[in-house]
């Protein structure tokens, strides 16, 4: 008998095989409504787009050489170019980079016009000027000869020449304009640039001082970037002193913001179409090796390419830097150097910078930037101190030892021996500003969160009181 199954137990099975298979359909409808759940939740995330973990590279495409701009002739040859305009300054126009340009298109029988009365550090109203011209012929293909202000007036009069209905508050940047997206297509730019700092050759980017708010604010939208930029080093050789200097600058914190702006994965919302996702989007793998590298040469280079304008070889390697720094930042974008600098340039009272043949006052662009770079970074550097560390290291800083929680004064002591050993005027109060102009600047500042919001590290009203003040002496 011991091999039979008691009786009690045959009548129990058919029991614990229902409670069973109760139990797998409770699980199973657990299940499904754990992935109902799911599903609700990961909808609900995807309509808010809390989090962007996508980034995108865009650049113009770049040919760099000694004496290449003879090529641009048979590049206008090559696209049919019918009617192209031409932009640059009153100086550069009577200089060997748009000579140089000039012969090369009569040479290669192209047909075109001149504008030469771009402004240095452009407004609203000298964009308008120039889109006024732009809109008078009918241009199939636009060449800017000259630096940011040039470069970034041709983009602006590029764009709304082929966008004759838009109001000119349509494409700047909210919260100044209406951030509109460009749909239709623009004619070709070809950028030759000369000075080595803006990096605009490369950029979607376009600058200016808006002067009812005495702030700068631009048009960012990857649809205005050149098609070709002609890099040709033997341009920077024109530079004066100061030029060479403030340019430099310009690339210096294009590279240190960019290599430690808030990460492109910590951005927020994501687009909700791939035509909005911002042309600044955030740090970003690609990005940190051109920045990078862009550091590296200004900390080898740039000392010598001020000093001597003779140095071919400073020059020409400044010259790349400005565009390895400006694939990083117009892919990463800028912070809070870039923000405070707008007010800065746009409360300008009475200072002349040197180098400048302008006949009003100017704070250039690269100056404006790094006056407050000491203060910035060591407000910055507890967010991601490691690469501040690494920043100023390779800018000659001694960090054997170094604290992590001292990033920030590091790098801050590092930068204030360059700035020093280049010559740069002591803070905000030498170039004309006081205590008092702070809530300005303040002020001005805040409407520029296209670039402030890539900061790493959160700031307030107070907290911009406090950098200007910083930054009111170096030394």
């Amino acid at each position: 008998m011991s091999g039979l199954i008691p009786f009690s137990e045959v009548q129990s099975k058919p029991k614990r095989q229902k409670v069973k298979h109760l139990d797998n359909m409770a699980r199973r409808d657990r299940v499904v409504h754990l992935l109902r759940q799911l599903e609700k939740a990961y909808s609900a995330l995807a309509n808010v787009h809390i989090f962007c973990f996508t980034f995108q590279m865009a650049s113009s495409n770049i040919r760099y050489g000694e004496g290449v701009t003879q090529e641009i002739g048979m590049d206008l040859q090559n696209m049919g170019a019918q009617n192209v305009c031409l932009m640059t300054d009153n100086n550069l126009s009577q200089l060997p980079p748009v000579k140089a340009v000039l012969e090369s298109l009569i040479k290669n029988g192209v047909n075109y016009k001149v504008y030469d009365n771009v402004r240095v550090e452009p407004t609203d109203s000298s964009f308008k000027d120039a889109i006024a011209f732009a809109k008078k012929e009918t241009f199939d293909v636009y060449v800017a000869v000259g630096g940011g202000s040039v470069m970034d007036t041709c983009k602006a009069a590029n764009l709304y020449a082929s966008h004759p209905e838009a109001d000119f508050l349509d494409f700047v940047n909210a919260p100044i304009g209406k951030g509109k997206p460009v749909i239709g297509a623009l004619k070709p730019l070809i950028a030759v640039p000369t000075t080595a700092g803006t990096g605009s050759e490369t950029t979607g980017v376009a600058i200016f001082d808006y002067e009812k708010l005495k702030a700068k604010t631009g048009i960012a939208n990857r649809a205005i970037k050149p098609t070709l930029g002609i890099v040709d080093p033997l341009h920077t050789l024109h530079m004066p002193e100061r030029v060479a200097a403030n340019s430099g600058f310009d690339v210096l914190c294009h590279a240190l913001e960019s290599y430690t702006a808030l990460p492109y994965n910590m951005r927020s919302p994501c687009p909700p179409n791939p035509m909005s996702r911002p042309a600044y989007q955030g740090s970003n793998p690609i990005s940190d090796v051109w920045s990078r590298h862009a550091l590296n040469i200004v900390a080898k280079y740039m000392k010598r390419a001020v000093n001597n304008a003779d140095d071919v070889e400073a020059r020409s390697s400044m010259h790349l830097a400005s565009v390895f720094a400006g694939i990083g930042f117009g892919n990463a974008g800028v912070h809070l150097c870039h923000g405070m600098s707008y007010p800065i340039a746009g409360n300008v009272k009475t200072y002349m910078a040197k180098g400048y043949n302008v006949e009003h006052p100017v704070v250039p662009h690269g100056l404006s930037v790094v006056l407050t770079s000491p203060a910035v970074f060591a407000f910055t550097a507890s967010m991601c101190p490691d690469r501040h560390l690494e920043a100023a290291e390779i800018l000659g800083g001694h960090v054997k030892n170094t604290k992590r929680a001292d990033a920030g004064l590091l790098l801050a002591d590092t930068l204030r021996q360059f700035l020093y050993d280049l010559k740069v005027d002591d803070g905000l109060s030498a170039i004309g500003y006081t205590k008092n102009d702070i809530p300005d600047l303040v002020r001005g500042t805040i409407p520029q969160e296209r670039v402030t919001k890539l900061s790493p590290r959160e700031h307030t009203e107070e907290d911009l009181t406090n950098l200007f003040e910083a930054s009111l002496k170096l030394y």
